[in-house]
């Protein structure tokens, strides 16, 4: 059975970034690093939770420029208590470059979150607005476990609006959901994704009205002009946004924008459940064969939302 986590590392110059675990599924381990920055050289702490007690975790530290095995850690105490608390020392001649921390069971298997955007050729009307269909999947240790067709539009001022998803939900690879919003339908209202000049100190604004789904995420620029690498490369004059939602208290997902790029990186602060955090590891600019390939997934995902989403999708005219 697997059980572990991981965390990731950035060792850039002098100084290494520690981003806590990934995206944490119910039952499963959960690996955190702290603290946020240290000296090359200096020590990490990493914090285990909810594993099998008297389990040894092998801690490897390991990138695309260097891989070093940290040590071991084994689980104590009772029940869903049992976990560990280990302190590292980060090697002071490790090369720059993006480490990813990992947690890894005898059996050598570790857990991983992965998530794919494409920008398609489709095109999709929504309330009189041409917007240009994304095709997202989500994978959970190699497990898809959404599907989504979402709907962007740039208005003439440069702003990129969100208008609404088609999300399918799987557990086990089981059907189980599909929290559908459309712009103009259940009182659903489309919302800023990004802004066309963002600027730090300007006022939070929502990226999406939905109160049947309860979806309303809102967003606000945190910080701009900021360094940071990631497994693809590293990036400079990049901008944060944080992102919450009404139903979130003082929790945050922070992402990372990088100039003809896009998101580079997700990050958390404050009370965020979720603790998530990914980083770029490829970008490209598909084949028509593949871009093909991709059109027909989702328009055979749009397929079922006619079938599924009959009170709001159904209303919609089909993507072309």
């Amino acid at each position: 059975m697997t059980n572990a986590r991981k965390g990731a590392l950035i060792l850039a110059s002098s100084l290494v970034l520690a981003i806590v675990s990934e995206v944490r599924a119910h039952g499963e381990p959960v690996i955190v690093v702290e603290p946020a920055v240290v000296a090359a050289g200096g020590e990490v702490t990493v914090t285990g939770s909810e594993m099998e007690p008297g389990e040894t975790f092998t801690i490897v530290l390991d990138g695309t420029a260097a891989s070093v095995s940290l040590g071991e850690a084994t689980a104590a105490g009772e029940g869903e208590e049992a976990g560990f608390v280990v302190e590292y020392a980060i090697p002071a001649d490790l090369p720059p470059g993006s480490y990813i921390l990992r947690a890894t069971t005898e059996e050598g298997e570790t857990f991983a979150h992965r998530l794919e955007f494409t920008v398609t050729d489709l095109t999709k009307e929504i309330q009189g607005v041409q917007t240009r269909v994304a095709w997202i999947v989500d994978y959970r240790n190699d497990e898809v476990v959404e599907k989504e067709i979402a709907f962007y539009a740039q208005d003439n001022g440069g702003n990129v609006w969100y208008l609404g998803e088609y999300p399918e939900e799987y557990e086990d690879g089981e059907f189980v959901a599909a929290p559908t919003w459309i712009h103009g339908l259940q009182d659903a209202k489309a919302g800023i994704k990004m802004k066309a000049a963002p600027q730090p100190g300007t006022p939070s604004y929502f990226q999406g009205w939905a109160p049947a789904v309860d979806w309303a995420d809102y967003a606000q620029v945190d910080n701009m002009g900021q360094e940071t690498c990631v497994p693809l490369d590293c990036y400079a004059d990049v901008l944060v946004i944080a992102e919450s939602s009404l139903a979130e208290k003082d929790a945050f997902q922070l992402k990372y924008y990088a100039r003809d790029v896009g998101e580079i990186r997700v990050d958390w602060r404050g009370a965020d459940a979720t603790q998530e955090a990914l980083e770029l590891v490829d970008f490209m600019l598909l084949s028509p064969e593949a871009l093909a390939q991709v059109r027909a997934l989702a328009l055979e995902l749009e397929k079922h939302a006619y079938e599924i989403s009959k009170e709001v999708y159904a209303l919609t005219p089909p993507a072309e």
